[in-house]
C-alpha cells in the first residue's frame, strides 16, 4: 500500500478510537438540532420553522465549532510524535517525510470530514423528514454544499494545526498557538474589519475593498459559499448587506476555500522537509 495512505488510515483509525471524533459527531448533530428546534423560542415558536434560517444558523456554528476542532485534533501532528520519541522510528521506515505529513494530513481531515457529514448531515436529514422543504433537490444541493464546504474549512485548520505542530518544539506551545489561531480567525479578524468599516464610515473604497478582504479569512469564505447562496431573510442580513454591492462566484469562492485548505499543508511539508529533527 501507498505510504501516505497507510498513515492516512492509521490516522483515521487513531482519530475514532480515542473517542474524540464519535464524540465530535454527536456534538454536532446535538447542536445541530437544538439550533434547528429551539432556534424560534425567541418568537415563542418552539420547532423546526424555516429551512434557510436553519441552515444560516448551523453555517454559524460551523464557523465556529469545525476550526477549533481541526485546530485540536492535529495539533500535536509532528509534535507530539517528537514527544514521545517515535518521530525518529518512524522516519527510520521507508517512508519519507513529506509523506509522514501528507499522510497525517488526509488521516485527519477525513475523520473530520466523516464527523462533519454523520453529525450534520443526520441533524439535516431529520429536519428535512420532519418538515421537507417546497424544494427537495434545491435543499439537498445547499445541505450537500453545506457539507462539502464545511469539510474543507476542516482541512484547513488541520493544515493550520500540522503547521504549528511543525514548528514548535513541544506540545504546550502547539496547543497555545492552535488556540491563538482559532481565536485570530474566527474572531479578531472579523472584528478587525468591523472596526474598519466603523472607522471608515463605509466610503467608496471601503466599499470596494471589503468584499475582497473576506476572502484573506477562510472562516468568512466558508460563511459566503453558504450564505450568499440563501439570499435575505434567513438570518444572515448582516452579511449579505455588507457585501450587496459585489457578486461572488460559487466557482471562485470554492477554488478559494480549497487554495485555505491546501497552503498551511504545503507549507508544513516544506518546512518539514527542512527541519532538523
Amino acid at each position: 500500500m501507498n505510504p501516505i495512505l497507510t498513515v492516512a488510515a492509521k490516522e483515521f483509525r487513531d482519530d475514532f478510537r480515542n473517542r474524540w471524533t464519535v464524540a465530535l459527531t454527536v456534538l454536532f448533530a446535538l447542536l445541530a438540532l437544538g439550533i434547528a428546534w429551539f432556534g424560534s423560542a425567541a418568537a415563542g415558536r418552539v420547532g423546526f420553522t424555516s429551512f434557510d434560517a436553519t441552515l444560516a444558523s448551523l453555517t454559524t456554528l460551523g464557523a465556529f465549532v469545525i476550526p477549533l476542532i481541526g485546530l485540536l485534533i492535529a495539533y500535536d501532528t509532528i509534535v507530539g510524535e517528537r514527544d514521545d520519541g517515535t518521530l525518529l522510528l518512524m522516519l527510520s521506515y521507508p517512508l519519507a517525510r513529506g509523506q509522514l505529513v501528507a499522510g497525517k494530513f488526509l488521516g485527519h481531515c477525513g475523520a473530520l470530514a466523516a464527523a462533519t457529514l454523520a453529525g450534520f448531515g443526520l441533524a439535516v436529514a431529520i429536519m428535512q423528514w420532519m418538515q421537507p422543504p417546497t424544494q427537495a433537490l434545491q435543499a439537498w444541493l445547499q445541505i450537500g454544499r453545506f457539507i462539502a464546504s464545511a469539510s474543507l474549512l476542516g482541512a484547513c485548520f488541520v493544515g493550520l494545526a500540522c503547521l504549528i505542530s511543525v514548528q514548535t518544539a513541544d506540545k504546550s506551545r502547539a496547543a497555545g498557538l492552535a488556540l491563538i489561531g482559532w481565536l485570530a480567525s474566527v474572531v479578531l479578524f472579523d472584528l478587525a474589519l468591523l472596526a474598519l468599516l466603523v472607522i471608515s464610515g463605509g466610503n467608496p473604497v471601503e466599499r470596494a475593498v471589503y468584499p475582497y478582504l473576506l476572502l484573506l479569512n477562510p472562516v468568512d469564505v466558508f460563511r459566503l459559499v453558504n450564505l450568499t447562496a440563501l439570499g435575505d431573510g434567513a438570518g444572515n442580513d448582516l452579511l449579505t448587506g455588507m457585501t450587496a454591492h459585489h457578486t461572488y462566484s460559487p466557482l471562485l469562492l470554492s477554488l478559494v476555500l480549497l487554495g485555505w485548505a491546501a497552503a498551511p499543508f504545503a507549507w508544513a511539508m516544506l518546512a518539514f522537509r527542512r527541519k532538523e529533527i
